[in-house]
């Protein structure tokens, strides 16, 4: 857990002295990271702590096949969830999502937002949040020239995403957008550390210990951390 939390902090090190445009970490386990010294919530909280961001917006994206996902809130209570969901969360959310898209490359990434309520709200008869925190968010940033699309039911929402019809989906919770891209891609997924000014990511899956030494793990998700890493430091070739 030591040598990890050195190995990034040397790692940060480097970016600051502008020796590397980004890094690829592999999945840390945050049990040993926090024996060996490291008292933070998590890496990511570390990396701002490096480079004295901890008070600018940022947050943790998901990418799988093609498909970022960022949320609102992320490991609260779902009963405290509400109380997050404010027009002004909801812009930062939206707004980190486009700045970490830019630099991968979107010039106008095509972006919607889910509803927290079923089936919308039902026009205010379950639930009012999507009158009047939602839509108001999604038409300020349309008026902005923004492509954005919601609320969207969040229970058809990555239908439409999976057929191509978003570049990124803005969830409220937790599991609104985990479950379902886990189930679309669980092996592909990467994790981007968003709103900082350098491309730092990693795959999206843990340690999996369990399974070390057997020959039997998947790359294909640290393979598509290093091509969007390099996406994000400029590299327009392929895309991850």
């Amino acid at each position: 857990g030591k040598v990890t939390g050195d190995t990034l902090v040397y790692s940060m090190d480097l970016l600051k002295e502008h020796q590397i445009d980004g890094f690829v970490f592999g999945p840390l386990n945050k049990q040993a990271f926090k024996r060996g010294g490291y008292h933070v919530e998590d890496e990511h909280e570390l990396f701002a702590q490096c480079l004295d961001w901890m008070d600018k917006p940022r947050g943790i994206l998901n990418v799988m096949n093609k498909l970022w996902t960022f949320r609102v809130t992320t490991h609260i209570p779902f009963k405290e969830v509400p109380k997050y969901i404010t027009k002004e969360n909801v812009l930062k959310t939206i707004d980190l999502t486009y700045q970490t898209m830019k630099r991968a490359g979107y010039d106008n990434p095509r972006i919607a937002l889910a509803a927290l309520n079923p089936h919308c709200g039902e026009g205010g008869l379950c639930g009012t949040e999507e009158i009047d925190i939602l839509k108001p968010v999604v038409e300020s940033l349309q008026a902005q020239g923004k492509d954005i699309v919601g609320p969207v039911s969040a229970d058809t929402i990555f239908m439409h995403a999976f057929r191509g019809e978003y570049d990124a989906v803005v969830t409220l919770y937790h599991d609104q957008g985990q479950i379902a891209t886990k189930l679309l891609a669980f092996d592909e997924g990467v994790t981007v550390a968003g709103g900082l000014p350098y491309a730092i990511t990693t795959p999206e899956h843990g340690t999996a210990f369990d399974i070390a030494g057997k020959g039997i793990a998947k790359t294909s998700s640290f393979a598509h951390a290093i091509r969007l890493a390099a996406q994000m430091s400029g590299w327009r070739g392929e895309e991850a």
